[in-house]
This record gives structure tokens, C-alpha cells and sequence, in this order.
């Protein structure tokens, strides 16, 4: 591609979405456009001018009825000016081989939306949900997280074991039921696992894994590799000080590099 145009949605309780369009203009795309997700509906912005979607982290609607499950029905059931409906739309975006990045709420929206796991390359039926931390209170720490080499995600191909933070209340992944839990396994959905940063290696031990997810998961893709979510923010590790021991020197690498891969992958198509 000769140009790379990232688009994040915001309104309605989204509230990292400048450092996300930020940290995507860092990481080399030509545009990252800041838009209301009622612009959508009233047919200002089409999907279809972009190759990038993501839906940054928040607090949709209060997480009223559970987390983003308000922001799921209106993407399923609204239609934009032209009649046409919004989920059409993202259909139609992910069959044309473009990139979705869902972080933290957007992640919520993602798996509430049946966009991810997408098991057997189903897409709008929820096949899981996220659901409350294993510690029953609200989560802001750093983590670390090991990728997935084996995984077909785009957004960690060649990562090293990184570090960002989380904040939410609702991160715990819930399968529809133990097989749906093995399918994401066996066919290498798991893009990001909970780490213990001394041994590197997926843990369930509290607080490295900060809500209990089962396999350490901290975020999916789909089986094209182009959607990933996660519960960590890489957004808020854009720059060395974000990183709370750099004045020590010890640094990791920056959640930028997910961003990087997408747009690298963009490039290359």
C-alpha cells in the first residue's frame, strides 16, 4: 500500500483514543483520524477509506449491561445515512484483508461482538466473553506478556517478551465452554500471554496474571491473523518514560512494536 490510514473510534466513554492515534503515527501511518462513532452513523466517515481500525481502551457506556456489550448491539443492529448497517461494513472491512486492533474495552467490544475468537472463521456469533477479575477489584499495574510465535497474528510476528500496562475491572476471558477454551488453543488463537517476567513463561500466579484469565491469556486473534485484542494498553508504552523504571535503565520494549507490525503488514499487501 502506498499510503497506510489508521482510523480510532471514540465517544461514548472511550478515553485513550489520542495516545492511540498518536502511538499509530509514531509507528509510521500516514493518517490516524480521531472519529466519533456517531460520525459513522451519520455517514461522515466510511470505513472504507481506511486500512487500520482500531477501538481503544475506556469505559463504553459506563460498562453498563457489562463491559462495551452497549457499543456490541449498536454495532450490530444501526444502520449509517445511507441504510447501509455498520455491520456490513465491518464485514466487508476485515473480507478486504485490512487490520482490527481491539485494546482493553476495544478488546470487550471485539469478543462481545463475535469478532474475536471467530473459531472455524465465524464471525458476529460470541463464542466468549470477559468477565470479571479474579480479585474482584480494578487492576492498574504493569505486566509482562509473552507472544505467540506459533500464533498467525500479524501484530506480534518476531516480538520478544514485552511489558505495558493494564487498568480494567472485567479482563478475565470466558469461553462459551471447555471446548470452545481447547479450539482457542489447538488452532493458536492466543496471541498474548500473562508472564512471569523472571522465568518469561506463562503463569496464572496473581499478580503477574492480574485477572485470572485461564491459559494466562491476555489477548486473541482470529484465524487470519488481521484482528488481535488484548487487555493491556500499548498505547501507554509509546515512549521510554512511560516505562515506570526508566530512570534505571531497565527498559523493555515498547508497546509500539505492535503498531509497528500492523503497519509493516499494510505496506507489504
Amino acid at each position: 500500500m502506498a499510503t497506510v490510514n489508521t482510523l480510532v473510534i471514540t465517544g461514548y466513554g472511550t478515553n485513550s483514543h489520542l495516545e492511540t492515534a498518536h502511538t499509530a503515527r509514531l509507528a509510521g501511518s500516514d493518517r490516524a483520524d480521531v472519529v466519533h462513532f456517531s460520525d459513522l452513523v451519520a455517514g461522515n466517515v466510511c470505513l472504507a477509506g481506511y486500512h487500520f481500525l482500531i477501538f481503544p481502551g475506556g469505559f463504553l457506556d459506563g460498562d453498563d449491561l457489562g463491559a462495551a456489550q452497549t457499543a456490541a448491539m449498536r454495532w450490530r443492529y444501526l444502520k449509517d445515512a445511507q441504510g447501509t448497517p455498520l455491520l456490513q461494513s465491518l464485514r466487508e472491512f476485515l473480507d478486504q484483508g485490512k487490520l482490527i486492533l481491539g485494546i482493553c474495552n476495544g478488546f470487550q467490544l471485539l469478543v462481545k461482538l463475535g469478532v474475536l475468537p471467530a473459531l472455524g472463521g465465524v464471525r458476529f456469533e460470541r463464542q466468549a466473553s470477559l468477565g470479571h477479575n479474579d480479585s474482584a477489584r480494578f487492576e492498574d499495574r504493569w505486566v509482562h506478556l509473552l507472544p505467540n510465535s506459533d500464533s498467525p497474528c500479524v501484530f506480534t510476528k518476531g516480538l520478544p517478551l514485552l511489558a505495558m500496562p493494564v487498568r480494567h475491572g472485567e479482563g478475565k476471558l470466558i469461553p462459551r465452554d471447555e471446548e470452545c477454551l481447547r479450539r482457542i488453543a489447538a488452532e493458536q488463537l492466543i496471541a498474548l500471554q500473562y508472564a512471569d517476567p523472571e522465568s518469561g513463561k506463562p503463569t496464572q500466579e496473581y499478580p503477574y496474571n492480574p485477572n485470572g484469565s485461564p491459559l494466562a491469556i491476555a489477548g486473541l486473534t482470529d484465524p487470519t491473523g488481521r484482528v488481535l485484542g488484548l487487555m493491556p494498553h500499548p498505547e501507554a508504552f509509546h515512549h521510554v518514560t512511560n516505562h515506570p523504571a526508566w530512570t534505571r535503565g531497565e527498559l523493555d520494549p515498547p508497546g509500539t512494536l505492535l503498531f509497528v507490525n500492523a503497519v509493516r503488514y499494510l505496506r507489504g499487501q
